[in-house]
Protein backbone atom coordinates (compact mmCIF):
# COMPACT_ATOMS: atom_id res chain seq x y z
CA UNK A 1 0.00 0.00 0.00
CA UNK A 2 1.09 3.32 -0.90
CA UNK A 3 0.87 6.11 2.01
CA UNK A 4 0.30 9.35 0.64
CA UNK A 5 0.46 12.76 2.79
CA UNK A 6 2.04 15.98 2.97
CA UNK A 7 3.17 18.53 6.55
CA UNK A 8 -0.09 19.83 7.47
CA UNK A 9 -0.13 23.03 9.53
CA UNK A 10 -1.28 21.93 13.46
CA UNK A 11 -2.65 26.16 13.85
CA UNK A 12 -6.38 24.94 13.41
CA UNK A 13 -5.83 21.88 15.56
CA UNK A 14 -6.07 18.12 14.99
CA UNK A 15 -9.53 17.84 13.37
CA UNK A 16 -8.44 20.21 11.21
CA UNK A 17 -5.55 18.46 10.02
CA UNK A 18 -7.56 15.59 9.48
CA UNK A 19 -9.84 17.19 7.58
CA UNK A 20 -7.24 18.98 4.95
CA UNK A 21 -5.51 15.83 4.85
CA UNK A 22 -9.21 13.94 3.64
CA UNK A 23 -9.74 16.94 1.69
CA UNK A 24 -6.66 16.44 -0.77
CA UNK A 25 -6.96 12.75 -0.59
CA UNK A 26 -4.33 11.84 1.77
CA UNK A 27 -4.39 9.06 3.85
CA UNK A 28 -1.58 10.02 6.20
CA UNK A 29 0.41 13.37 6.85
CA UNK A 30 3.07 14.76 9.03
CA UNK A 31 3.01 17.83 11.58
CA UNK A 32 5.65 19.89 13.77
CA UNK A 33 4.63 19.25 17.10
CA UNK A 34 5.08 23.39 17.06
CA UNK A 35 6.02 26.20 14.91
CA UNK A 36 9.49 25.58 13.24
CA UNK A 37 10.35 29.04 13.99
CA UNK A 38 10.44 28.38 17.38
CA UNK A 39 7.27 29.62 18.88
CA UNK A 40 6.02 28.15 21.90
CA UNK A 41 3.85 24.60 21.19
CA UNK A 42 0.40 24.98 21.44
CA UNK A 43 -2.07 24.19 24.02
CA UNK A 44 -3.60 20.59 23.44
CA UNK A 45 -7.42 20.75 23.77
CA UNK A 46 -8.59 17.44 24.29
CA UNK A 47 -12.10 17.03 22.68
CA UNK A 48 -10.31 18.33 19.53
CA UNK A 49 -7.69 15.16 20.08
CA UNK A 50 -11.01 12.93 21.14
CA UNK A 51 -12.06 14.16 17.54
CA UNK A 52 -9.52 13.78 15.08
CA UNK A 53 -9.20 10.16 16.65
CA UNK A 54 -12.29 9.43 15.76
CA UNK A 55 -12.39 10.95 11.98
CA UNK A 56 -8.86 8.63 11.95
CA UNK A 57 -9.98 5.17 12.70
CA UNK A 58 -13.14 6.35 10.41
CA UNK A 59 -10.72 6.87 7.49
CA UNK A 60 -7.87 4.73 8.59
CA UNK A 61 -5.09 7.27 8.57
CA UNK A 62 -1.75 4.91 8.61
CA UNK A 63 1.63 5.49 8.33
CA UNK A 64 4.00 2.39 7.37
CA UNK A 65 5.13 2.04 11.00
CA UNK A 66 1.67 1.93 12.76
CA UNK A 67 -1.86 3.30 12.62
CA UNK A 68 -1.18 7.06 13.15
CA UNK A 69 -0.07 9.98 11.26
CA UNK A 70 3.37 11.25 12.00
CA UNK A 71 4.40 13.90 13.94
CA UNK A 72 8.02 15.23 14.55
CA UNK A 73 9.31 17.93 16.86
CA UNK A 74 11.19 20.96 15.06
CA UNK A 75 14.82 21.17 14.80
CA UNK A 76 16.86 21.68 17.72
CA UNK A 77 18.68 24.96 17.96
CA UNK A 78 22.50 25.21 16.03
CA UNK A 79 24.48 24.49 19.49
CA UNK A 80 27.62 25.13 17.60
CA UNK A 81 26.81 28.78 16.98
CA UNK A 82 27.86 30.96 19.10
CA UNK A 83 26.10 33.98 20.84
CA UNK A 84 28.56 36.08 20.20
CA UNK A 85 32.17 36.43 18.47
CA UNK A 86 35.04 36.93 20.34
CA UNK A 87 36.57 40.22 20.53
Amino acid sequence: MFYIGCHLSASDGFLAMGRTALSIGANTFQFFTRNPRGSKAKAIDPADVAAFLALAAENEFRHAGGPRPLYHQSPAPRMSAPESSPG
